[in-house]
């Protein structure tokens, strides 16, 4: 049987990086998180992106018909219990009461 494109070449892709060492390794300041910055804050941070992006697929959900529509409020459902999950989390760090 006739192949039309060649098979990649040999190579060992995760060979170097291994080989880096971890010491020399600069991470970029592109998207720099103060490291600072408590669990507290990155939770209620996650939690209210969460919340905007649930309502932002709601409403999105509201232009779209059949499986796309279904595929989108799929997605909210995701976000919706990722959500949740990051309440409850903080619910226990910080119980209400």
């Amino acid at each position: 049987m006739f192949k039309p494109t060649p098979n990649p070449p040999d190579t060992d892709l995760a060979a170097p990086s291994e080989s880096i060492d971890s010491q020399t390794r600069i991470p970029s300041k592109i998207f720099f998180i103060a490291p600072e910055t408590d669990n507290r804050t990155f939770l209620e941070y996650a939690c209210e992106s969460l919340a905007s992006a649930n309502v932002m697929a709601s409403d999105f959900a509201r232009f779209l018909q059949g499986s796309q529509c279904n595929t989108l409020l799929g997605i909210q459902q995701s976000i919706m219990l990722g959500e949740l999950a990051v309440n409850r989390v903080l619910d226990n760090l910080d119980p209400p009461g």
